[in-house]
């Protein structure tokens, strides 16, 4: 079968092979020796067909029919419990394999830095780890379970026919390398076809997650229609493409259809002749037909298996993408202890992909540990960019960052983040338990500690009024929950990890006037003895801040306590007093 891929799918075909296939060798070893079975008892078959006909039938020896019978009985018999068997074996293969799959590029996703998922739709993603890995299951099963089978079967029975006559089974072989070059040429086109069809299954899958996690924006400016409309378009490429799929799959029938004909019109004609002149005996005619016959069965079947494996090696090549794709953001070997976790940049410069100029340009601060720095300024100044570099969303394209002393860079990532506790503007809730939601800010949390963290959080007193208390699932996203209880829900979380370092990205922007206040006591607690870092609009979250830097166009333009920077009379001066009647000083 190899010799019906181009040159292209060799190498993925071996990859897959030695990767996924190798540990599971035994398997298919197993399997192929069931294989042998089922092909040899397709053969021994075919062969009895002389002796049941010109014995049997035309020379009436009597003595043989039982034995012959019981020969028949059993090919069939020792046929189809063969077939069961590899059948089992190659399945279970084929759905370890994938699995394995699976389980390798979600793994290897996870390691990919964040600036990966911002430049692929997470539907895309979607599409990929489940539309094309099952794809690859079919083909892997088909493949593995078929292919071994239908080729010694053919193999066999073509033996068979040079047994009988050698001559005739040379002229009949004329219509395997036509049907083989009609296949492989047919498998490009079914390639390139499944190609685009499971590129527009993606798309299906990123515009339904998008519409999805919009729907609030889709019902609030009335675009019902217009999604149906987008979706109705991408459904309907889709469709066409699987009907050119089918199409072009099943034109070799007719065409192998024809060729078995015009050989088997040959075979009367010519095999009759010689059956009359008692060159050949009807058995042996007969069993030539026969052999022939069941050869046409598994050519087909191989035909289909190219098809398959065709769209599945164009899944694999999307597969095999994902896991191709290398991290830009490296963990390093350090693990160093950091019993003073001081944050301090120098000279920062970081650009984002697409972007107009640096995000950070020169970027010079140190925040003291144990202390609460404030970041200030306007929108798109660079305050959310200094909390992803520090967590290693991105990497600099110069200068360092240092926590106690130490490169991040030269860090361990999981050791590095282990420090680390963040509580974003945009916060996720995931579709679990309120406990599991905030038991996720620390592995092996006990239910003790999850309940002390909600307490500390003020998300105790809403949770326990929840139908199930803490064992009521919060719905995608906290779509049950106000803002305040989802942002509650954050805290809490960060008060479980009871990390060193602590980033507030906005923390407090969804509160009322009411839960803020409760929730500022809990974070003054919860700030004590820790680097926290926070990205501030409220002036009740930064007015006692142990510095305060105002970050303006990629830099610290100034920096120092709420006091000596109004008594300067500069920027920040200049904002608070534009934002004092909202109370925010930062837009």
């Amino acid at each position: 079968m190899i010799t019906l891929l181009d040159r292209a799918s060799r190498p993925l075909v071996k990859r897959i092979l030695n990767i996924y296939v190798r540990p599971y060798a035994g398997w298919v070893v197993q399997a192929m020796l069931w294989m042998v079975l089922a092909a040899a008892m397709s053969a021994i078959f075919a062969s009895l067909v002389q002796p049941v006909l010109d014995d049997v039938l035309i020379n009436h020896k009597d003595h043989l029919v039982l034995p012959l019978a019981i020969g028949v009985m059993l090919c069939f018999v020792l046929r189809g419990v063969a077939t069961y068997m590899q059948t089992v074996l190659m399945n279970r293969t084929g759905q370890h394999i994938v699995s394995d799959i699976q389980n390798h590029v979600f793994g290897h996703l996870m390691g990919l830095d964040i600036a990966y998922f911002h430049k692929n739709a997470s539907g895309t993603l979607l599409s990929r780890l489940t539309a094309d890995t099952s794809v690859m299951r079919n083909a892997v099963a088909e493949g593995l379970t078929n292919l071994g089978k239908n080729t010694l079967t053919l193999f066999l029975l073509v033996g068979v026919m040079f047994w009988r006559d050698w001559a005739l089974a040379l002229a009949c072989f004329i219509i395997f390398p036509i049907t083989a070059t009609f296949v492989s040429k047919l498998g490009k086109r079914l390639r390139k076809l499944s190609t685009r069809t499971q590129e527009g299954l993606a798309e299906m899958a990123a515009l339904l997650t998008q519409t999805f996690q919009g729907i609030r924006q889709v019902k609030a400016y009335g675009r019902e229609g217009w999604e149906v409309a987008r979706m109705k378009s991408k459904i309907d490429d889709v469709r066409n493409l699987n009907i050119k799929n089918v199409r072009t799959g099943t034109i070799n029938a007719p065409v192998n259809d024809t060729l078995v004909g015009l050989c088997v019109f040959g075979l009367i004609l010519y095999g009759g002749h010689e059956a009359r002149e008692g060159s050949l005996t009807p058995g042996a005619l007969m069993s030539f037909i026969t052999a022939f016959l069941m050869s046409y069965e598994p050519m087909k079947k191989i035909a289909k298996v190219n098809n398959t494996l065709q769209i599945g090696l164009g899944a694999a090549a999307r597969v095999f993408e994902i896991i191709d794709t290398r991290p830009t953001v490296i963990s390093g070997p350090e693990k160093p202890e950091m019993p003073n976790p001081s944050v301090r940049f120098e000279n920062v410069i970081f650009g984002y992909e697409g972007g107009d100029g640096p995000a950070l340009d020169g970027a010079n601060f140190t925040a003291d540990a144990g202390r609460v720095t404030a970041l200030v300024g306007p929108s798109g100044g660079g305050k959310s960019t200094i909390l992803n570099l520090l967590l290693r969303f991105y990497d600099p394209q110069a200068g360092r960052i240092l926590i106690d002393g130490h490169d991040i860079k030269a860090m361990d990532i999981g050791h590095m983040r282990g420090h680390i506790a963040l509580v974003s503007q945009d916060i996720t809730i995931f579709d679990d338990t309120a406990l599991a939601n905030i038991a996720y800010g620390r592995e092996g949390a006990s239910e003790a500690e999850v309940l002390e963290a909600a307490k500390a959080a003020h998300a105790h007193e809403f949770i326990s009024a929840l139908p199930n208390g803490y064992q009521t699932r919060l719905g995608e996203n906290g779509v049950s929950l106000s803002g305040g209880q989802r942002q509650r829900i954050a805290l809490a979380r960060a008060f479980l990890k009871n990390a060193p370092i602590l980033l507030l990205d906005e923390a407090t922007s969804a509160l009322d006037a009411e839960s803020e206040a409760l929730v500022q006591e809990s974070l003054g607690r919860l700030q004590a003895g820790r680097t926290t870092l926070v990205i501030a609009h409220r002036l009740s979250t930064i007015k006692h801040a142990s510095r305060i830097l105002l970050v303006d166009k990629g830099r610290v333009a100034e920096e120092g306590t709420h006091d000596t920077l109004l008594a300067r009379g500069g920027a920040y001066a200049a904002l608070y007093a534009r934002n004092q009647l909202g109370g925010q000083v930062a837009a």
